[in-house]
């Protein structure tokens, strides 16, 4: 025992000496970050036995207003409550009334002035024309008619109950409504609105957020009862919709769900293009053409006519309308559902919304269903607009939108890659339904993440992120970054896209591609999915799944890349090159290097690159005591002669940015090839701020490179090369170049 003491307190010395900074327990377990499991959520991730939700369908009847820009509408909801508590009142979101100039965030998005600024941003800081905004709610009552009280606070409506509504029970009461349509180039992250198009006269109007909505009730907050602040988006519950629109005569219609009365509201000519795009996979049918569109633009119908659609287990309802659409339609058959993808546009979409929008929908289609789960409704709907991408189940609205015509190479990706991350919507939070208004990047990020696995598989040519694309941002500066686990509110508006987008999506890239492998982390993306389709996952659930699912301690990852604003920079600090000395050798048998070497060894300096050759090391026979009680030895002979002629290779790594990950190592060796080997991150279990490795080479090396592929989002790729190379300045190099 005084032995192991003595050589635990050694051990304790040589630590403490070779790690001056403080322990961040940066491999601990993050338990204390996040709710403890129960019987709703389990620990491995999925949702538990005696998990449940909420539930509200919809009757639905609107009308557009088109003279006065007003949308007035009544409704009927169901919500049942299967929660294990009894309501006493219920809470209902009221979005539109964001748009009021008295909203207690009014203008604190960007509400900074400058000399130059343009009307367009004043409009928004200060409202200068006064656009009405809001609901009117014209009643609310129950099934038998009588009104029940309600108090509005901002964006959200507390019902007031005579009774509580028992748990296991359910109620059904109405609401009468109107409000404003706002005119979208007048506000600030307007998602929806109508557009105005003054060459003829007409509007797109797109419709969204657009009646009042039960706010979620679950077991981990009770009520989300969050002010909608813009940013941060949405928490819904599921249910079925029966909607009856009515629109002018001449509009056509876009909408979440499947049109019930066709034989109403499309031509002839029109059912049967649709019915003949039904059955075609490799092309778009045109529904309605472009002279069609043109021709249906020039007249005002003073008549109205009601599309009606209905749509089964979705968390939302959102729809289009506008005599400008054209609409073209097609097939994609998955391996479990046929589904129609349709696109509608102006003719100021042509003619690369016609030639790229359904098809963009059909590779995102194709390539989310084999991530996670088939797609499982009968529509998937891609809508033109300006200045926008926003999603809603089965329908998005896209921007992108030519000149004269013409669109360049990078815009044109652009809009195909807005029509791929809005349709990836329907995934994330559309079915597997995570809480936006609380935690953007669940939605945002594992969207973008798939998003861009389409653009890099569907469209090679184009642009699509990389770990490269968040270096930049990790290296800002610390005082304002915050942790990707930030509320969506609490995010500052200029990086809440690299932060929630972005980040997400290079971690879980990492975590498929360089630490955990494509294998098994599509399994447990995919399992994620599965768990929590038509659920409402926290991230507690995406984190412990992801570990259940591939056996991989993953916590050091996720406190690191979400929980702190720590950043990757692996500095190569000293390669160190070392050959065994072999006494039986003739004097004339050493080679030239190794001499060297042995002259080299009172060089106290570090060594700066391999040109002095290897030191050589002298190994000794291991005296008895350090066998302990073991009787067996080594052949200490035939441990020279194995390393015999072979270069060891001591190499030190620090941890300059703060943040551990695996580190991948290129030897480049002097006769032109290489090898690659990667060390995962458990190395840095006991020293998180400097490593040393040892590898053994049977060829020279000439240079060192840590992640040679650039992997792991090193933030400073100069400190990653030994021997050092040179920087030059701009100035020396400038004066280099006019010297020559």
């Amino acid at each position: 025992m005084k032995y192991i003491i003595a050589f635990c307190l050694t051990l304790f010395v040589f630590n403490v000496q070779s790690q001056n900074q403080p322990w961040k327990g940066k491999f601990e377990p993050i338990d204390n970050l996040m709710s403890p499991p129960n019987s709703y959520r389990t620990a491995s991730g999925a949702p538990g036995k005696e998990y449940w939700q909420q539930r509200a369908d919809y009757n639905i009847k609107a009308t557009i207003n088109e003279k006065e820009n007003i949308l007035s509408g009544e409704e009927t909801i169901t919500y049942y409550n299967n929660s294990p508590d009894d309501l006493s009142y219920l809470w209902i979101q009221l979005e539109q009334n964001v748009n009021r100039k008295e909203n207690e965030d009014f203008g604190t998005i960007n509400n900074s002035l400058k000399d130059g600024i343009n009307t367009r941003q004043m409009q928004f800081l200060t409202r200068a024309i006064d656009f009405p905004a809001g609901y009117t709610i014209k009643y609310i009552k129950d099934n038998n008619g009588k009104p029940i009280k309600s108090l509005v606070n901002n964006t959200m409506m507390k019902v007031l109950l005579d009774e509580p509504l028992k748990s296991g029970a359910s109620l059904t009461f109405s609401i009468g409504w109107s409000y404003p349509i706002t005119d979208r180039s007048m506000f600030l992250l307007s998602r929806e609105g109508y557009e105005y198009f003054p060459e003829d006269d007409n509007t797109v109007y797109l419709i969204a957020h657009w009646f009042p909505r039960m706010a979620v009730y679950n077991d981990t907050e009770g009520w989300q009862n969050q002010q909608f602040q813009k940013l941060g988006e949405f928490a819904l519950e599921f249910g079925d919709y029966n909607v009856e629109i009515t629109v002018p005569a001449d509009h056509v219609v876009a909408s979440t769900g499947e049109l019930q009365n066709p034989e109403h509201v499309l031509s002839k000519q029109q059912r049967k293009r649709l019915k003949e795009a039904s059955n075609s996979f490799d092309k778009p049918i045109m529904v309605i053409t472009k002279d069609e569109a043109i021709e249906n633009e020039k007249e005002k119908s003073s008549k109205e006519k009601t599309w009606k659609f209905s749509a089964k287990n979705v968390r939302d309802f959102a729809f289009a309308s506008s005599r400008k659409f054209m609409w073209d339609a097609q097939a994609v058959k998955l391996p479990t559902n046929t589904v129609m993808a349709m696109s509608f546009y102006p003719k100021e979409g042509l003619p690369v919304w016609q030639e790229e929008s359904t098809k963009a929908i059909m590779h995102a289609l194709e390539v989310y269903s084999e991530a996670t789960f088939d797609y499982p409704y009968p529509v998937c709907i891609s809508v033109n607009t300006s200045n926008i991408g926003m999603e809603f189940p089965m329908i998005s609205f896209n921007g992108g939108r030519p000149k004269n015509s013409k669109i360049s190479k990078n815009a044109k990706a652009g809009m195909i890659g807005t029509i791929i991350h809005e349709v990836g919507h329907n995934w994330f939070p559309m079915i597997v339904s995570s809480d936006e208004r609380k935690w953007m990047w669940m939605d945002e990020g594992l969207n973008t993440f798939l998003h861009q696995r389409t653009v890099a598989e569907r469209y090679p040519d184009f642009n699509s992120v990389t770990p490269k694309s968040i270096a930049p941002f990790m290296n800002g500066d610390k005082n304002v970054l915050r942790p990707i686990m930030t509320t969506s509110d609490n995010e500052l508006f200029n990086q809440f896209g690299a932060n929630f987008y972005i980040k997400p999506t290079v971690g879980l890239q990492m975590l498929r591609n360089s630490i955990v492998g494509k294998e098994l982390f599509d399994a447990a993306f995919k399992d994620y999915a599965n768990r929590w389709k038509y659920k409402h996952p926290n991230p507690s659930d995406l984190f412990r799944t992801l570990e259940d699912a591939t056996a991989t301690d993953l916590d050091w990852f996720f406190r690191g890349w979400f929980f702190t604003t720590d950043n990757v920079d692996m500095e190569l600090s000293n390669v160190k090159w070392f050959k065994v000395h072999e006494e039986d050798r003739n004097l004339e048998d050493q080679t030239e290097s190794t001499q060297v070497a042995a002259e080299g060894n009172n060089i106290s300096e570090a060594p700066k690159d391999f040109s002095s050759g290897p030191e050589v090391i002298n190994m000794v026979e291991t005296p008895d005591k350090s066998y302990g009680g073991f009787l067996s030895r080594m052949d200490d002979d035939t441990i020279r002669k194995k390393l015999s002629g072979k270069n060891l290779y001591e190499v030190t790594i620090k941890n300059i940015g703060g943040l551990v990950m695996p580190v991948t190592i290129e030897w480049v060796f002097t006769d032109g090839s290489s090898e690659t080997d990667t060390l995962p991150a458990q190395i840095w279990r006991r020293n998180e701020y400097e490593v040393k490795e040892v590898f053994i080479k049977e060829k020279e090396v000439k240079t060192v490179n840590l992640d040679p592929n650039f992997e792991f989002a090193d933030t400073d790729m100069s400190n990653n090369i030994f021997p050092k190379s040179e920087t030059v300045s701009e100035f020396d190099s400038f004066k280099n170049k006019n010297a020559n």
